[in-house]
Parts: structure tokens; sequence; C-alpha cells
């Protein structure tokens, strides 16, 4: 393991493409250039809040280097190690859907790319460390409340198999940021925060349309072959061929990330182009939520709150639409329309079989059976009609029984096992529990023809069903206690959630129903950009 200032530096981005000549720091258009050299603003009292140790050990970077004094002051943005070399990437994007400009990253600084003893890279990312060119109107800070979620909900998601950007350290400025959390007038002072997140890369989408939209097409190919060479070496020296596999591969993956997604519960909440990761992993964590009651219209989001475009069911779907975008920009150097629209049609088929076979898995259904695509439609259909709590229903599906003949068994019996899932038992009336149990019956039959015992059914169906997922109310609980200065319900989350799909009978109240108080208080159901 290493100290801080043996970490070795690659910084291939910076060096292999052309940068923004202007040096100071002021909002502006940035044209010719693929990002702009930036320092983080320095802060007048960094305290580190959290460090993940699995995060730093990417790095080859010491625990006793972590707890130092020097870590703080260089992740919270006040010094440089040698061989950093600040910047802030130029991108545009598609917002709601329609086409914004420029974008860039308005307050987020890399300040790297450690290689490890692995030969691998990971850029280093400060998320709130002060304006760039790339600001507008803004202050380029951030909130502990926004950070501290950015920070569980990234470690959150890797424990659960999800791809995902991850969080190094978290550490409070020691200055006030006024934010208006709900949009509604009501800006108030908060403690601000800097994170460190950690990627192999942090390239999007929309690093790519700005540069088409603009029509500079020689940088667009420098821009994608240097992608290919650093992220995607395995398809081999950059040509067309080779751009419509790289673009082939991300559909894939992107495809899978949705899968994911979906599987757990997932709702990113603002699925811009800009927001996209062309390696298929969950990025920029904003007005995130997971699923309380199965909802397939429900979005976190309160700036979606209308149009509800980034709702759960809507977002493989949405992830069509921004890869098609993806491919308006490289059209330029396919020149050719029809392969790319064959990719994107590899997407659907990814996205379905792989679908499919997911909630097969959390039903714990072996093999393929014609009728099983109708099982699982009915139950999608179910779900909604009374609040259920999808990750609880998943979870306690596993503990059915099957040694009894179900058509002996009455609908009360039959939705017994499933009962802590429900947040009103006065909704289940006589029409519902009927066409629950008769699901059920088709379930259990179901899964009676299966070579399967109970026990290994269930742990197939525990590998795949969290237990414990950051509910937004348990991350809210963390952010309260932490801006009382108290960071210990930080680490009991992070441990928590380092093994969602076990049983940890000393937290099961982690993995209750959302408490009522936390229905409607912000932080909790509808967020903002902002939360």
């Amino acid at each position: 393991m290493k100290r801080l200032e043996q970490l070795r530096f690659d910084n291939s981005f910076v060096n292999a493409l052309p940068g923004d000549p202007e040096a100071d720091n002021f909002p502006r258009q940035v044209f010719s250039a693929c990002y702009s050299r930036v320092l983080p603003t320095a802060v007048s009292n960094p305290q580190l809040l959290a460090c993940v140790s699995e995060v730093a050990e990417l790095l080859d970077l010491s625990a006793l280097s972590c707890e130092s004094e020097r870590f703080t002051e260089i992740f919270s943005g006040n010094r440089l190690l040698p061989g950093m070399d600040a910047y802030a990437s130029c991108y545009g994007g598609h917002q709601f859907g329609h086409w914004a400009g420029q974008l860039g990253d308005g307050r987020a600084i890399n300040l790297g790319e450690v290689i490890n003893a692995k030969g691998e890279r990971w850029s280093l990312q400060l998320k709130g460390a002060g304006p760039t060119p790339y600001s507008r109107n803004a202050d380029g800070l951030a909130v502990l409340r926004s950070s501290l979620r950015e920070f569980l909900c990234s470690e959150a998601m890797f424990h659960l198999g999800v791809p995902t950007t991850r969080a190094l350290s978290l550490i409070t400025s020691g200055e006030q940021v006024n934010r208006d959390i709900l949009y509604n007038g009501n800006a108030a002072p908060e403690p601000g925060a800097v994170l460190c997140r950690v990627a192999p890369s942090f390239i999007r989408f929309g690093n790519f349309q700005l540069l088409a939209s603009r029509a500079e097409l020689g940088l667009l190919k420098e821009l994608l072959d240097y992608t290919i060479r650093s992220d995607f070496p395995h398809l081999g020296e950059p040509s067309i061929p080779v751009y419509l596999a790289w673009f082939e591969e991300v559909c894939r993956s992107t495809a899978e990330l949705m899968v994911h997604w979906m599987r757990v519960g997932f709702v990113h909440g603002v699925m811009n182009t800009d927001n996209m990761s062309v390696l298929g992993l969950t990025i920029d964590y904003g007005p995130y939520g997971w699923l309380e009651g199965y909802d397939p219209g429900w979005t976190p989001n309160i700036t979606d709150a209308e149009m509800k475009r980034y709702r759960y069911g809507n977002q493989p779907q949405i992830a069509s639409w921004n890869l098609a975008r993806l491919a308006d920009a490289l059209l330029p150097l396919i020149e050719s329309v029809e392969p790319l629209q064959q990719a994107i049609s590899s997407y659907a088929s990814t996205y379905e079989k792989g679908w499919r076979v997911m909630m097969r898995n959390k039903l714990g259904l072996t093999g393929e059976v014609q009728d099983d695509e109708t099982l699982i439609r009915e139950l999608l259909s179910i779900l909604p009609l009374v609040e259920t709590d999808m990750t609880i229903f998943f979870r306690q599906l596993g503990t059915v029984s099957t040694d009894s003949n179900p058509d002996q068994l009455s609908n009360d019996q039959l939705i017994a096992p499933l009962l802590d899932a429900y947040y009103d038992l006065g909704a289940l009336d006589a029409d519902y529990r009927n066409r629950f149990a008769a699901w059920m019956r088709s379930y259990m039959r179901r899964i009676q023809a299966q070579p399967l015992s109970d026990a290994q059914r269930r742990q197939q169906m525990d590998a795949v069903n969290p237990k414990y997922v950051l509910r937004n109310y348990l991350a809210q609980l963390a952010i309260d206690q932490a801006e009382a200065g108290d960071n210990s319900m930080i680490y009991e989350l992070l441990e928590l959630l380092r093994h969602p799909y076990d049983e940890q009978p000393e937290s099961e109240h982690f993995a209750a129903k959302r408490p009522q108080w936390a229905r409607n208080r912000a932080g909790c159901s509808m967020l903002s950009c902002s939360s």
C-alpha cells in the first residue's frame, strides 16, 4: 500500500486531448476543446466525515494515509498532489428530452487519473469543489445533504452488484451553502461538503453530442479514438468497424444496467444524456429514489413530477432514446444509419432477454416455461393495485413453502407470508385477495414442478432480491445526524449495505417499510436536482 505522495498519475485524458486555451475561471462557451483546466476552491475548515477503505485500496492507498490531515486537505480541494492535473470536462446533453447545448462539469473537478499496481486507471473527481467555466450562474458547491446521499448510494449500488461510480471520501467544508431544496423560493444555508468519486472514466454520451452539434468532427474522432484506446482496448485499433463495435458494446452495457435498476427498484430520477456513462455505469446521483410502494409511474424528481419522463417504468425506454441521441452524434463518423439502428435494436433485444431472466430469478423459476411470461406479467399488474413494498415483497416470496397443495389453502393462508410487504392491510379487499390468491396458486404449482427444494429456491432468490437497500428515509436519518455532528450512522449504513443480500438479525429494523413520518417529508419522498 502507498502513501499519498507515492500515487502514480497518468492523466491521459488531458495529455491526449486538446484543452481550453483560456486559463481564467469564468463562465463561458468553450469551443474546440474537451476540457478546461481549473483549480478547486479552497475551503476554510475541512473535516473528514467518512472514507471507504475498499475504494482507497483500488488506488493502493494505505488506511493510515486516509486518516491523515494531508488526505483531508487534498480531497477537500485545498491542495493538489504532485502529478495531479485538475480540470473540468466539456460536454452537452439533452435535458428532459430537449437539447440544452453546452453543460459540462459545473460542480465537478477532476484531480487526475491514478494508475494502480494492477495497471488499472482510476479517475478521481471532486464534486462540490467550486465553480468552473461550466458552472453558468451557479456556485459549483455542494451541500452535505446531497453529498452524503451520493456517497452512500454509490457504495450501496456497488454491493448490490449494480455497475456504478464509487465514492472515496466525504469531507465537510466548514462553510454554509445556500440551497432551495424544493425550488419553492425558500432557500436556506446548509453545511457544505465535498465528495470524491472514483471511476475508470467519467466520459458521457454528452461529451460526443456537444462536439457533433458543433460540427467539430476532427475532435469528435479524437475523443472517440481516445475512449476506445483507453477504456475499450479489446476492440482493437480505432476504425469504422471498431466504432460500430464500440457503440454496440455501449448499447449492451446500458441494457444490462437498466435490468439491474429494474431488479432492485432503483429510480435514477434524471436520465439526461449528460448523465449517461459510456461505460454503462450509474453516474450522477441526484434526485434518485428506491421504490417503496411498487409503482411503475413513480419518480422521485420534483422537477419531473408532472411529465414523469424519468419514472421507474420508463427507464428502459429512456435509455434507448438516449442511445439514439448518441448514435446521432456518431453518424458523421460512421456515415451510415443502418448499422447504428441495428445496434440500438440489439439494446432492445439484450434488455428484453435480460429482463426475462432477471424476473425469473427474482421469482425463483428455473428453466423457461411457456406460461412464465403470463405469470410474471400478472404479478406486475397486481403489485400496484395496493401499496406494496417491492423489496420486502420479493424477499418474503422466497419464504413461501410449497409443501401443501395450493388448491387446499385459503386465500388468507396464501397471502399470509407477504403481509409485511403491505402498507395498508385494510386495502386488501376481497377482490384483491381473490386475484392475488389465484396468482399464488399458479406460482406455487410452477415451483412445485421444479427440481429445487424450498431451501435451494430461497437461496437463489435471496441472491438477487436484496434484504437491504438505501431507502430514502435511511439516508435522511444519516443526514440529520451528520448535520448535528454525529457521523456514526454513515458508517453503520456503509457496513449494512456491504452485505445487502445477507440476513443481518441485529439490523432487522433497517429492512422495515418506510415509516409514516417519512411519507411526505422532503428528502424521503420527492427530491430536486439540488437534493
